[in-house]
């Protein structure tokens, strides 16, 4: 059945068209995505679907029967509301239905009358028609998977982060067939994202978002549409499927230009000699020559990087010793203690609340801990980037805001560039630097905020949740300006896929304000701890099997064969996770440290065999010295690489 029928549609930008003659379809059931470079227009795409934006040209049709259910990047709501109003504002009949029935039983709990009670009984009964249990069900554990459990909250005291998810919620549990999400994963968890996806691949409504979750547009699409150069263009299958025809598909499009020019050389050899247009056939080879010439050819889309010249780290870079802060006398940090070393690259790890951003801001300074110390380097520059940056004046252009904090840049080869020649660099270029910062999307502002950001030359960049409304170009070329970046790195981000190629260590923020570490990558972790868990239901499966068994043994025959399979279970699970363990932080230090020990022992062995093979002319003490030291060397090598292999197994 077909859900969303669009014919060409068209939306003009701030100079020109955004997007013209868009024309494609959804039926039920399909999961498609909207990618394209920031300030191309997806996110006005969605709202002209979603009905919030009048389209210049074209139609929107959506099916009478399926009805929509929108998630704008920025939801509004209205302060006052409790989270219940908010959820319950939909129109959707059975969440009003829901909404009736849950009031009555508020009322029924604090008065009663033979009025409200006629009520409640005729509600109850339309619920057993509707069957709206079973989905009311559905409702409470949505709101309760979103960690959404106080539903008496004013929404003008929850967090941006709260609000989304609280608009996700109101989204994923009105009775509609068609989603249009917009950013859904922005300022939600790790452990959320994952649960979303799951639920979004394996719902039969129609979806329909924008995302740059590179590892959720994997596992939820069957379709991608790429807005580009004013155009949509269908790529079917999912994100992985995409990159693969698109390669190839710039490969075509490189070689037919190849084969026009190579035609067009001789073409205008002949019509720089003038030939006689009065013949039919040379009138319709210089027509054929002029729109070969004139034609649209193929740009491919171009490229920027981050890159400016390096700032060396001292010897000290950070320290912190005994950190600690709690709000309202919830700990949200623990005595943490940790010293950082030149090149380390960390990544935060923790539920939404849990105090990453906490414990970035006390390191930065923001705030200051209830107890320890924070101790920064001479040489260390920090390079913080907040989540939600905040420009003094928005009416100033980008040119002029890029001109406040330099004139000229030095790249890592030494070039120097003006400040417009680096906006370039950057993708803001032409009539977009004159413009006022105000005029820019979500994602251009963020990423200007960074050029100015790296323009200061930080050798310690710490990053708050940098992907939030980054398209994924730009995602790409921070990965790869991060990958080569030789100062220390911190960063928080809900954006698997991201943390995967720019943190190898994680800081593991637990419930109770304890931060352990894990030397791994972020997918490698979320892997581990979902192998402990099923480890550890199924061993609470086998002790409750062991458990019975052993009692009607017992009661049989008055063995404790039950307590035997209980401790033997126990001993398996404490042996599978001591094989599957990692290496601490301090197991790591001394893994990286044996390896360059192991290395200097080596080449002095090798010495001591060279020098011994030469006799130290005819020297016999020496030669005796010469050989203790070979077999101290030698000694000291296996005890080393004793303790390298044990460590090796866990690395």
């Amino acid at each position: 059945m077909n859900i969303l029928s669009i014919s060409n549609l068209a939306k003009i930008g701030r100079e020109e068209p955004l997007f013209s003659g868009v024309t494609f379809g959804l039926n039920e059931g399909e999961k498609a995505a909207l990618i394209g470079r920031n300030g191309t227009g997806k996110s006005t795409l969605l709202n002209t679907i979603a009905g919030v934006l009048v389209p210049d040209e074209g139609q929107v049709v959506i099916n009478k029967d399926a009805g929509v259910s929108f998630l704008p990047q920025n939801p509004p709501f209205s302060k006052d509301d409790t989270i219940r109003e908010h959820i319950f504002k939909s129109s959707s009949p059975k969440l009003s239905v829901i909404r009736q029935y849950l009031d009555l039983c508020e009322k029924l709990s604090t008065s009663y009358s033979p009025g409200i009670q006629k009520q409640y009984d005729a509600l109850i009964e339309q619920m057993d028609r509707q069957d709206l249990w079973n989905y009311e069900a559905q409702v409470s554990s949505v709101l309760s998977t979103l960690n959404i459990h106080d539903m008496e909250r004013k929404m003008g005291t929850l967090s941006g982060g709260m609000v989304k998810k609280v608009a996700l919620a109101q989204v994923l549990v009105e009775d509609t067939r068609l989603l249009l999400l917009d950013e859904p994963t922005n300022h939600l968890d790790i452990t959320t994202i994952s649960w979303l996806q799951n639920y979004l691949r394996d719902t039969d409504r129609t979806v329909l978002m924008v995302t740059h979750d590179r590892y959720f547009l994997d596992a939820v699409c069957t379709n991608i549409f790429e807005i580009d150069r004013k155009a949509v263009k269908l790529y079917q299958g999912n994100y992985s499927a995409y990159l693969e025809k698109k390669e190839i598909e710039t490969e075509i499009q490189q070689n037919t230009d190849r084969r026009i020019e190579s035609v067009l050389r001789f073409e205008r050899d002949w019509l720089m000699r003038g030939p006689c247009a009065r013949g039919t056939k040379a009138k319709a080879r210089i027509q054929r020559d002029m729109q070969l010439i004139n034609r649209e050819k193929f740009k491919e889309t171009k490229g920027f990087t981050f890159e400016v010249q390096g700032r060396r780290l001292g010897g000290k870079v950070l320290e912190l010793e005994s950190i600690s802060k709690s709000f309202n006398g919830v700990p949200v940090i623990r005595s943490f203690s940790y010293v950082f070393t030149a090149g380390q690259k960390i990544g935060i790890f923790g539920n939404n609340g849990s105090g990453k951003s906490t414990l970035l801001n006390i390191i930065t300074g923001v705030i200051q801990s209830d107890s320890g110390s924070v101790v920064k380097g001479e040489n260390t520059v920090f390079g913080y980037y907040n989540q939600n940056p905040v420009f003094d004046d928005m009416t100033v252009t980008v040119l002029e805001y890029i001109k406040e904090a330099a004139e000229y840049i030095t790249r890592n080869d030494g070039k120097t560039l003006s400040a417009s020649l680096f906006l370039n660099e950057f993708g803001f270029e032409g009539k977009n630097q004159y413009s006022p910062v105000s005029s820019l999307s979500g994602g251009e502002r963020k990423r200007l905020f960074l050029v100015r950001l790296l323009m200061a030359n930080p050798n310690f960049l710490i990053l708050d949740e940098p992907t939030n409304d980054f398209d994924i170009f730009t995602m790409n070329i921070l990965e790869q300006f991060l990958a080569q970046y030789k100062g220390c790195l911190l960063v928080v981000s809900h954006d698997r896929y991201f943390m995967d190629k720019t943190a190898d260590t994680l800081f593991i923020i637990e419930e109770n304000g304890d931060i352990s570490g894990f030397v791994g990558k972020c997918s490698e972790y979320i892997s581990y701890r979902e192998r402990l868990a099923a480890e550890e239901k199924a061993a609470a499966k086998n002790a409750g099997s062991a458990s019975s068994a052993g009692s009607v043994e017992k009661r049989a025959a008055g063995t404790n064969s039950g307590t035997v399979s209980l401790a033997e279970n126990e001993n398996a699970r404490q042996a599978s996770r001591q094989e599957k363990r990692r290496l601490t932080f301090k197991e790591q230090k001394e893994f990286e440290v044996l390896e360059s020990e192991i290395a200097a022992l080596e080449n002095q062995k090798t010495e001591l065999e060279a020098k011994m093979s030469g006799g130290d002319n005819g020297d016999f003490s020496a030669i005796g010295e010469t050989a203790r030291k070979y077999n101290e060397c030698t000694a000291l090598l296996e005890e080393k690489y004793a303790r390298w292999e044990e460590l090796a197994s866990f690395a």
